[in-house]
């Protein structure tokens, strides 16, 4: 597969300045337009997909074409439906007093050129002790289903219909100590100042992260599945786009301050490398760029790892929910063993090991404690 060629159009359909992406492209088989849709639809980009193709103006096979169409009405129908169903829930969290912010998904859609195109995800509200047990009380009678809670990590899952609301206390990675621990200091510190962003969806406030704190989460969350399961060009297009549209909000001095408090520059600089030379982030909204032949190198082995693995691991199965979990848990080790060698260790030598121990030790705490 011409890898360079489809992140081409998916670059057209990320930027809103594409001229570097336009010029004569190659024929493309109707064949090839099938393996296009495929890893689009496998990374969960097949929205910026069919506005790369707008934008440059292509004619897919037919069969792509349907699938694209359907695709879009899909996904704006989605979205209009997941934005609803968030302006009345804020709504009633605010008549009840309870402060939650919207983190991920439709609070960074909002960055995009076509929200109404990005692949909606499920609902993440992040909270404080005290607006978390209230936000419990409140919404788990009325919730269809709910999952089992993880006190320990302060998060639970419950659905409403087929929107799933996640509860938060915290925005942990379970990566390292270190890490989540400045975490909690960055997420204590916005909610004592209360410099929240807000996006106003059909007259409802809905609270934001500020930028500063955003693109930590955003960025420590995309390390979490990276290191854990495997993460798609999805998150990655969200903090490209996070990146590009704040970027005059974003202080550069704090940002840097941050990822060498929570020891992980290294990671940065080579998500940044390929963001910037994957994905065309310009280099005027690319924090701690650096052009070099290193971080090139690194930011080669990440794509290669994201195009094999697939959103959330999806491509190697780690989403499967048919087997059972015994065997699910069995090929999941083996999987990130396999990970390890392949691709963390090599590209984040020190990092890894790092990650690795403390990852299991938090695993077998929680077997331990039956969560």
């Amino acid at each position: 597969m011409r890898t360079d060629l489809f992140l081409r159009i998916i670059r057209a359909g990320l930027w809103e300045d594409i001229e570097s992406e336009r010029g004569t492209l190659p024929e493309i088989s109707a064949d090839e337009w099938n393996t296009f849709y495929s890893l689009a639809s496998e990374q969960t980009v097949a929205g910026l997909f069919a506005a790369g193709i707008e934008a440059l103006g292509l004619n897919p096979s037919k069969e792509v074409s349907l699938k694209l169409l359907g695709r879009e009405v899909s996904l704006e129908k989605s979205n209009s439906a997941m934005n609803s169903f968030i302006a009345v829930l804020f709504a009633r969290l605010h008549e009840e007093g309870i402060r939650a912010v919207l983190v991920k998904g439709q609070g960074i859609a909002r960055c995009y050129v076509r929200p109404q195109w990005r692949a909606p995800g499920d609902v993440d509200l992040l909270l404080d002790d005290a607006n978390y047990s209230a936000a419990k009380t409140l919404l788990m009678p009325r919730a269809s289903k709910v999952e089992e809670e993880f006190p320990r990590h302060k998060h639970l899952g419950m659905f409403f219909g087929k929107f799933e609301v996640e509860l938060h206390g915290t925005m942990y990675t379970l990566l390292s100590r270190r890490m989540d621990g400045k975490i909690a200091e960055y997420q204590d510190e916005m909610f004592r100042s209360g410099s929240f962003d807000a996006w106003n969806d059909d007259g409802t406030e809905v609270p934001l992260p500020d930028a500063d704190t955003d693109v930590v989460f955003i960025f420590t969350h995309i390390l979490q599945h990276f290191f854990k399961e495997g993460i798609g060009l999805r998150q990655f297009c969200d903090w490209a786009r996070l990146l590009w549209t704040k970027r005059a909000s974003i202080d550069w001095d704090l940002l840097s301050r941050r990822m060498e408090e929570m020891g992980i520059m290294k990671e940065w600089k080579a998500f940044i490398a390929f963001a910037v030379e994957y994905l065309g982030l310009p280099v005027e909204a690319a924090p701690m760029y650096d052009a070099s032949a290193r971080w090139k190198r690194k930011a080669a082995r990440i794509l290669r790892y994201v195009l094999s693995t697939g959103n959330f691991g999806s491509a190697r199965g780690f989403n499967d929910k048919k087997g059972s979990l015994l065997f699910s848990k069995i090929a999941g080790f083996f999987i990130l063993v396999s990970d390890f060698f392949r691709c963390y260790l090599i590209t984040f030598p020190a990092d890894s090991l790092r990650f690795f121990a403390y990852s299991a030790g938090v695993s077998l705490s929680n077997f331990i404690h039956g969560k």
